[in-house]
């Protein structure tokens, strides 16, 4: 499903380079379910920034589902990220003025008709999905933190992504309710979605199947 080959990412700040990625090397399987960790300035996040198409490499190449999106323009890796992934974040990110149902359909306002109109059944499979199909006219602030990712997961799975990626997702949330997600992320990849989850939490990684350790911009472990 992924797969990088020397795949760097360099910024010059003021006369000072930085490799925040150097020369990384990574293939994950479609149906795995990986965990990437790290300290700060690791290259944890900018890594997930590129998987996600949000940011370029400086040089190497990346392969999302079969095609090279390392050289694709910024019209096209718009285009990629609507199709293949999903983003799950720590701060959530949902429009507090819409409901649960239409924060879900979200990623469709840009899609047909036709689409959009399919797009409010599978919005509401996907909230029973999550545990909340007695909430989808609920607006965030009727709804608890870790209701509140649900519908976050929920928007993130609209277009049937190849890859969820799940930046620190359980870090504004209790131990409880962060379990509670993480038993949400396991269900999905048993059912098939490909997941990459970043997270500084070892006893997070430990649900993942492959955790995937940064230092310095490099894979050490």
């Amino acid at each position: 499903m992924i797969k990088l080959e020397q795949i760097s990412k360099i910024y010059k700040t003021q006369g000072e380079t930085i490799r925040a990625l150097d020369e990384v090397d990574l293939s994950i399987k479609e149906g795995e379910f990986v965990a990437i960790m790290g300290r700060s300035g690791s290259g944890k996040s900018t890594m997930l920034n590129i998987l996600g198409c949000m940011d370029k490499p400086s040089s190497g190449k990346y392969w999302l589902a079969g095609q090279d999106v390392s050289v694709l323009d910024d019209d096209a890796l718009s285009k990629i990220r609507n199709e293949y992934i999903g983003f799950v974040f720590q701060g959530f990110h949902l429009l507090p003025r819409l409901s649960a149902l239409e924060n879900v359909l979200v990623p469709l306002r840009f899609s047909s008709a036709e689409k959009q109109q399919n797009g409010i059944e599978r919005a509401k499979e996907l909230l029973t999905k999550v545990g909340l199909g007695d909430r989808i006219h609920h607006q965030s602030n009727e709804m608890s933190g870790g209701q509140i990712q649900r519908v976050a997961i929920a928007r993130s799975l609209i277009n049937n992504p190849a890859v969820l990626l799940a930046d620190e997702p359980t870090g504004n949330l209790d131990s409880a309710i962060s379990q509670q997600i993480i038993d949400l992320l396991i269900d999905l990849n048993q059912q098939g979605q490909t997941i990459v989850m970043v997270t500084h939490e070892p006893d997070i990684a430990e649900n993942a199947g492959r955790t995937i350790e940064f230092l310095d911009g490099k894979i050490v472990s």
